[in-house]
């Protein structure tokens, strides 16, 4: 029996609304018929959110992954035993919780390496509740690429048809440009390119934005894209990659949508992040492309206004369940000797 995919699932910050999406996620619709979800979180906040959302679920506590039952109607959780509702305030910085939250992505991590969960989906962690609680990170991606010794790491936003990678993206505007380089750039590429086969993409086409307003005008208002994004793009072609551009940033995103590229490569955060959550920020989901492990994740944060209310929408984490299982169902299948590609 082709059984679904174990996913282990980060409950978050227990401050913000890392729980309750949780919660309304697997609470919505068969999720066990395309998932085995087995949440690391605390068993007694995860119960609290799931009556806070109106979940008819059961939260069962297990010691290890070989142990969960996942059956219908009860959530399989690995509680590290590391948090309690009472080191919680709702929409407030809690460093305990930080420390928590990291420490499940960990696991989760730790998990997927070892083999015994096929793909892992976080909840959003708060990096200032997880400083304060003793992990200097600035994100997940950073938690992983440690963990797994990556020697590469990037960020793709997927949004329906619409995938954005980034060649920055945690840094001052005022720095975007001299980290815009040719080995940048094309490392981005090339390490795009390579991890789309998880889509089910054998040759994708990447559309390469510039960095100036017009592409540059020919060099008037910029000449990253003549003397770095243009030969980067033209030396991964050298590889076989279908690569082109760079392309006006105003208007690569709206080739991308009419299927010209399946990805576009967008040269700092804002630049990308805008155009994914204008067109779909409910169901926009980030993926980390470089690691061994695959990890998807909800694309917005702890969002401590609107936390333990029970209003925080739920559809990203659904697609990032979606999305993990789909491609780990993809990782099968590409390990499996008998599988018949067609």
């Amino acid at each position: 029996m082709d059984l679904p995919p174990i996913l282990a699932i980060t409950m978050g910050d227990a401050a913000g609304v890392g729980p309750e999406i949780v919660a309304r996620a697997l609470t919505q619709g068969e999720r066990h018929q395309w998932c085995r979800p087995l949440v690391i979180g605390a068993v007694d906040i995860l119960t609290r959110a799931g009556r806070l959302v109106g979940s008819p679920l059961a939260w069962r506590k297990v010691p290890t992954p070989a142990e969960a039952r996942f059956q219908p109607g009860t959530v399989d959780v690995l509680d590290p035993g590391n948090l309690t509702w009472d080191e919680v305030t709702p929409g407030v910085v809690c460093p305990a919780a930080g420390k928590a939250a990291a420490e499940y992505v960990l696991k989760a991590g730790e998990l997927a390496l070892a083999g015994e969960v096929e793909a892992m989906v976080t909840a959003p962690l708060n990096k200032d509740a997880m400083r304060q609680g003793g992990y200097h990170y600035l994100g997940h991606t950073e938690i992983l690429a440690e963990l797994t010794d990556a020697p590469r790491c990037t960020t793709m936003l997927v949004s329906g048809e619409l995938r954005v990678v980034h060649v920055t993206r945690h840094v001052p505007l005022s720095q975007v440009a001299q980290l815009i380089t040719r080995e940048r750039v094309l490392s981005t590429i090339t390490l795009t390119a390579e991890s789309l086969r998880a889509f089910g993409l054998a040759r994708p086409r990447l559309g390469v934005a510039g960095l100036n307003p017009h592409n540059g005008e020919g060099g008037l208002l910029g000449r990253e894209e003549m003397e770095v994004i243009g030969p980067a793009v033209e030396m991964a072609r050298a590889q076989g990659i279908d690569a082109q551009g760079p392309f006006a940033p105003d208007s690569i995103f709206w080739r991308a949508l009419r299927g010209e590229f399946d990805v576009v490569v967008a040269m700092y955060h804002d630049q990308g992040h805008i155009a994914i959550k204008v067109h779909g920020f409910e169901r926009s989901v980030t993926v980390t492309l470089g690691l061994p492990i695959i990890r998807t994740s909800v694309d917005h944060g702890t969002a401590f206004d609107i936390a333990w209310r029970g209003e925080a929408d739920p559809q990203s984490m659904i697609e990032a369940l979606r999305l993990a299982a789909q491609m780990a169902r993809r990782r099968r299948e590409d390990h499996d000797p008998t599988a018949v590609d067609v």
